[in-house]
């Protein structure tokens, strides 16, 4: 008759023995798996992270010193903005850009979107403010107000059309673009509030659109803050004063 504890103490060494050989199999198949793991993600996260941008950094500044610096555009030698991000404009002598949603307008810190899709009633009707939260501004303006606003501004009929993107927020809430469509129906005021012809900024709004990407890529569009420069360069508003006043910009 076997002794039960010589037994145990078998199947114990038997299972020591079985657990050695695994471990010496696996540690010898792990350093397999990962030393290039691993070696890859530091390789990866040198070359990705600061080669890369090094390289791209120091080709950048002497071939595109402009864009590499963020496509600022000066005004009597101070930087006003960045032609990348779009600024408000009111005043009737300077092209008005499209809605924004990005903070309280234009706020490079809080880009962002509506996120209301085409069938919320907001996104048509717009929404008024809560009077009992006074430290909120919870107005939201809709599509309809948006365009009745479009047409007093610029003098248009009541039915008359808009285009889509004079009525709308971009993704970004800091399109700095209008359609050239949006353009040519604000041109008229513009040419009221700075004595100019149309066809003299006509010619400007023409020098400032830029074509599709690549040819093919996007639709044409107006740079908005460049041509409102011009147009204070060109024709300077009666009132400097307004006219500063009138654009925020995106550096605060």
């Amino acid at each position: 008759m076997n002794d039960p504890d010589q037994a145990s103490d078998s199947n114990k060494t038997h299972a020591g023995t079985s657990v050695g050989s695994a471990i010496k199999y696996l540690l010898p198949t792990l350093r397999e798996q990962l030393w290039p793991a691993l070696t890859s993600v530091l390789l990866l996260t040198l070359l990705a992270g600061g080669i890369f941008p090094l390289v791209l950094f120091v080709l950048a500044r002497p071939l595109f010193p402009s864009q590499s610096g963020g496509s600022l555009l000066t005004r009597e030698g101070v930087t006003v903005g960045s032609e990348l991000i779009g600024q408000d404009f009111t005043d009737p002598g300077y092209f008005h850009p499209r809605p924004s949603a990005a903070g309280a307008g234009y706020d490079g810190t809080s880009s962002g979107g509506t996120n209301l899709g085409p069938a919320n009633p907001k996104l048509k009707d717009g929404t008024t403010d809560d009077p009992k939260t006074t430290d909120v501004d919870e107005s939201f303006a809709g599509i309809r107000q948006l365009t009745e606003e479009y047409r007093k501004h610029n003098g248009l009929a009541p039915d008359a059309a808009v285009p889509i993107d004079a009525v709308t927020r971009s993704g970004s809430g800091l399109d700095p673009h209008i359609s050239p469509a949006n353009a040519a129906l604000q041109l008229p005021r513009v040419s009221r509030a700075r004595g100019l012809s149309a066809e003299v900024i006509r010619s400007l709004v023409i020098r400032h659109t830029r074509g599709r990407q690549l040819g093919f890529l996007g639709e044409p569009r107006v740079a908005v803050l460049p041509l409102n420069l011009e147009l204070d360069r060109t024709a300077p508003l009666p009132n400097p004063a307004s006219a500063q006043s009138s654009s925020r910009s995106e550096s605060r």
